[in-house]
């Protein structure tokens, strides 16, 4: 089921607003290609939250430039 307008899987619920759109766009495209809703989910919350750490750590190495 794919999620949108605010409507999302539970587990995201406490997430920040940020990681929640993240983890909900690469869930529903995860579920496009055929992964399971499960797996989905568990791993669109994963790549949102190293999405949002590589760019923390890309920010961090652009001041210290």
């Amino acid at each position: 089921m794919p999620w949108y307008n605010g409507d999302y899987p539970p587990s995201y619920k406490n997430q920040p607003v940020k990681i929640r759109e993240k983890a909900t766009e690469v869930a529903n495209a995860l579920l496009e290609e055929g992964t399971e809703e499960g797996i989905a989910i568990a791993t669109g919350l994963k790549r949102a939250r190293e999405h949002f750490k590589k760019e923390k750590e890309n920010d961090k190495k652009k001041k210290i430039e």
